[in-house]
């Protein structure tokens, strides 16, 4: 026999309970979670889970719980001890192994007491371990203790983690938002300076060559008066030679006239791009601290995928989704009935399941939990707990604890000597 040949007892079990109880109580949404297993089992893990059949459905020839399975595996792992304070170190063990090796972990146990101790001594594990056990644990519920032997037990639930992460979170989005603004009203100024920085050196370009030309055009009317000056002591050759070229005194005043005419007219056009220049030098000057800003803002906008990509994180709803940090944990305490009753878990998958108190989890619920997890599945718990196989109405014999409305009790503990 399989889990998945299990369900259909189950969900009938479920259901001869469901109808004594409040039609939308938690025996409704538990039912739903076995027919959604049962007719999408491509969404869960049964691999594991098989591995529990030999202890939650036995041999009825069984009598000793202890021997219901002698097969050893490293899918399932069962921690049987009456020393409760034994389990537990050696559960702190296992857990201190996987999250060494990064695996997700879902830890239960059957009520928020026996979970919180559980945690506590993970906790302790993963310090004795050199390890920062609050970037590792979470307890989504609210602990039955806040805190002992020096851990903070409050640190490590849930609402308060995910509030600090918010906090960050709303503080690191309050930031980006001052930057994207800023770059914002940065970019049009500087893209605005720069246009008027291109017009001031197009200006500046067509000053120099006015200046070129003025300086030119004085040099040559600096020549001509010159040559006139001189002119009548000019040898006869020379000024013949001149007249060929059709240089003589009229037309050399005749020159030096069109010559002043241009020097007056780049003289005026040089008066105009001088007066542009004035104007555009207070529209192009940037503030020296100001380029680096925008550069380094420019930067942040364009490694985090550009303004469209910034806007869009800003945008999102400021009630960060809970799954995402959920699963950034390496260990979540959490009781059965929570992973039940909780859509979020409806998605969640876990590399390994640890049980607390086995025994005391109905069948149907540690069966749900169970097919979470891929990998791994360690159960611990008294074995005296356990009780005979029995038949049952629903074709199949159980040696395990069904009552989802009397969970069995603990049996007392030894006094400490």
């Amino acid at each position: 026999m399989k889990a998945f040949d299990l369900l259909p007892s189950l969900i009938r079990l479920v259901a001869d309970e469901e109808r004594a109880d409040h039609p939308s109580g938690f025996l409704q949404k538990l039912h739903q979670r076995l027919e959604d297993m049962l007719h999408r089992p491509s969404s869960y893990h049964f691999s594991a889970a098989d591995r529990l059949l030999p202890w939650v459905a036995p041999d009825p020839s069984v009598t000793d719980p202890m021997l219901r399975s002698t097969v050893v595996t490293s899918v399932l792992t069962t921690i049987w001890d009456a020393d409760r304070a034994a389990r537990r170190a050696r559960l702190a063990a296992v857990v201190t192994d996987l999250v060494k090796a990064n695996k997700r972990v879902l830890l239960i146990a059957p009520d928020n007491r026996t979970l919180t101790e559980a945690l506590l001594a993970a906790g302790k594990g993963l310090r004795g371990a050199g390890l920062q056990y609050r970037s590792f644990l979470c307890c989504y519920e609210p602990p039955s203790i806040t805190s002992e032997g020096g851990i903070n037990l409050r640190d490590l639930t849930f609402d308060v983690q995910v509030s600090a992460f918010l906090g960050k979170s709303q503080a690191d989005k309050a930031g980006l938002r001052r930057k994207l603004e800023r770059y914002l009203e940065l970019a049009p100024i500087l893209r605005h300076k720069a246009d008027k920085q291109k017009d001031l050196d197009e200006v500046r370009h067509l000053e120099w060559r006015l200046l070129t030309a003025l300086g030119d055009t004085q040099a040559e009317i600096k020549r001509l008066q010159n040559l006139q000056a001189v002119y009548e002591r000019l040898p006869l050759w020379q000024r013949l030679g001149m007249q060929v070229v059709g240089s003589n005194v009229a037309t050399m005043k005749e020159n030096c006239a069109l010559y002043e005419v241009q020097k007056q007219e780049c003289m005026n056009e040089l008066e105009v791009a001088q007066a542009r220049i004035n104007e555009l030098k207070p529209e192009a000057h940037v503030d020296p601290e100001l380029r680096p800003e925008y550069q380094e803002l420019k930067g942040e906008i364009e490694r985090l995928g550009g303004v469209a990509k910034v806007r869009d994180v800003l945008v999102m709803e400021e009630d960060t989704k809970r799954l995402p940090f959920l699963q950034a944990k390496r260990l979540l305490a959490v009781t059965p009935v929570r992973v039940i009753g909780d859509a979020i878990f409806d998605s969640i998958r876990y590399d390994a399941l640890l049980v607390d108190e086995g025994p005391r989890i109905p069948l149907p619920l540690l069966v749900a939990c169970a097919c979470l997890a891929r990998e791994r599945i360690v159960l611990a718990g008294d074995p005296h707990e356990l009780p005979p196989p029995s038949p049952t109405p629903y074709g199949v014999s159980l040696g395990w604890p069904t009552s989802l409305s009397r969970p069995p009790a603990a049996p007392a503990q030894p006094a400490p000597a």
